[in-house]
């Protein structure tokens, strides 16, 4: 058994197989994700696990060159936006890189995440809790 780190095997398979500039997209409980997707859903019940602790355990295993965030996060949840912020500056420390971010309308945002290679559900359930990792890789 995996002492360590991501626990879910589908959630472990889904990040070792991300290769660079493969999009994985971290959403709260109601963003539409496309029937054939390859989604790992963690939600439980309302709030649990939270966004930010889904995002957490995922950067914690794989190397990000960049996010997108729906733009409308900035004024409908400046929490969860804030703390993204201060997450991302510490990854990017961590990595030993800059790490882009870009912000596009929420409707753009549900078309880019279309691309993903896969999605991490989580319980949340407070407004464009939602981000697109692009991997990156560490050399």
């Amino acid at each position: 058994m995996k002492k360590v780190g991501i626990l879910n095997a589908h959630l472990s398979h889904v990040i070792a197989t991300l290769g660079h500039t493969d999009l994985l997209t971290i959403c709260d409980a109601g963003l539409p994700i496309p029937k054939q997707a390859d989604c790992v859903d963690l939600a439980l019940v309302p709030g649990i696990p939270s966004f930010l602790a889904s995002f957490d355990a995922v950067i914690s295993e794989c190397f990000v060159e960049k996010v997108i965030l729906a733009e409308e996060i900035k004024q409908k949840n400046p929490e969860v936006h804030q703390a993204l912020l201060q997450r991302l500056a510490q990854l990017e420390q961590q990595q030993k890189n800059q790490i882009a971010i870009e912000y596009v309308c929420h409707e753009q945002f549900k078309q880019l995440s279309q691309n993903s290679k896969g999605f991490v559900r989580s319980g949340e359930c407070t407004p464009y809790a939602n981000i697109i990792l692009t991997s990156g890789v560490p050399f």
